[in-house]
C-alpha cells in the first residue's frame, strides 16, 4: 500500500506541474468549476425565497446537508474522479500499457490525468458547510462536533467505493460512464436535500442497498436532532466508518474480479 500511495503521489505531482504551467488557465477553470457547482445551491436559495422550509427543514439545515455531501464528494472526485474514464481505456486497449507497469492498476487509473481544477467543487462544498455551521441552531456537544469530520471522511470513502465499483462495471459494459455518474453525481445531488421529501422506499434503498444515506443523512439527522423518516435508531449515526470500510472492501473485490475478466481488444 505504501508503494502504491507513493506512486500515486508521483503521478499526481506530474499532472499538477503540467496544470500549473498555465496558471491563468488553471485559475479560470477552478473559478468555472466553483461557479458551475454553486448554481445547485443558488437553486436552493431561490426555493427559500418563496418558502420558509423544505420538507420541514430550514435553509441552514439543508445547507448543512448540502455542505457535508458536497465536501465529501468533492474530495473523492478530486482524488478518484479519473476512474470514471476507465471505459475509454478498455474500449481502445490502452489499459494494456498500465498492466505492464510495476504499479497497481487502480492507482494509475485514479491518478491518470489528475484534474486539479476539481478543487473548485471541493471549495464550494466547504464554503456552504462553513456557512451552515454558522447559521444552524444546534446544541453542540463534543460528540456532535466530532461527527462532522467523521461524516466528511467516511462519506468520501463511501463515494470512493462507488467510483471504484462503477469503474469495475465498465470492464464488462465498456461504455457505462453515465450509469456510474447516475450513482456518483446523482447520489451527491440526492443527498443535498432532506430525506423527508423523498418516498420512504427510496430512502430505504439508499440506506440498505446502496448505503449512500450514511454519507450524511443518517449522521446529520443525529446532529440536527431530527427523527429518521423510516424509523431507524439514532445509534446508526455512529456506523459510517464501518459502512465505509465494508463498501471499500466490496468495491475492492469487484475491482479485482473486473480486472481478471479483462481480455484487451484483441487487436
Amino acid at each position: 500500500m505504501g508503494d502504491g500511495l507513493r506512486a500515486y503521489g508521483f503521478i499526481v505531482a506530474m499532472w499538477v506541474r503540467s496544470t500549473l504551467t498555465y496558471r491563468a488557465s488553471f485559475a479560470m477553470t477552478v473559478f468555472g468549476s466553483f461557479t458551475a457547482t454553486a448554481f445547485d445551491f443558488i437553486a436552493i436559495l431561490l426555493m427559500f425565497s418563496h418558502v420558509d422550509a423544505l420538507g420541514g427543514y430550514s435553509l441552514g439545515e439543508i445547507a448543512f446537508l448540502y455542505g457535508t455531501t458536497g465536501t465529501a464528494f468533492g474530495l473523492t472526485e478530486l482524488l478518484m474522479g479519473s476512474v470514471s474514464r476507465l471505459g475509454h481505456r478498455v474500449r481502445d486497449g490502452t489499459l494494456d500499457t498500465l498492466l505492464v507497469r510495476p504499479v497497481p492498476v487502480l492507482v494509475q487509473v485514479a491518478a491518470d490525468r489528475f484534474a486539479l481544477r476539481r478543487i473548485g467543487r471541493l471549495a464550494q462544498g466547504l464554503f456552504v458547510l462553513v456557512y451552515a455551521l454558522f447559521v444552524i441552531e444546534v446544541h453542540w456537544t463534543p460528540v456532535k462536533v466530532l461527527m462532522v469530520p467523521m461524516m466528511l471522511l467516511s462519506g468520501a470513502a463511501i463515494f470512493a467505493a462507488v467510483f471504484v465499483a462503477g469503474a469495475a462495471f465498465q470492464f464488462v459494459a465498456q461504455d457505462a460512464s453515465e450509469v456510474q455518474n447516475a450513482f456518483t453525481y446523482g447520489g451527491n445531488t440526492l443527498l443535498q436535500y432532506p430525506p423527508s421529501i423523498f418516498a420512504k422506499d427510496l430512502v430505504r434503498g439508499v440506506t440498505f442497498v446502496l448505503p449512500l444515506a450514511f454519507v450524511n443523512w443518517v449522521p446529520a439527522l443525529y446532529v440536527l436532532d431530527r427523527e429518521n423518516p423510516i424509523g431507524l435508531p439514532q445509534w446508526l449515526a455512529f456506523l459510517p466508518p464501518l459502512v465505509a470500510v465494508g463498501c471499500c472492501a466490496l468495491a475492492g473485490l469487484a475491482w479485482r474480479a473486473g480486472l481478471r475478466s479483462y481480455r484487451s481488444t484483441g487487436s
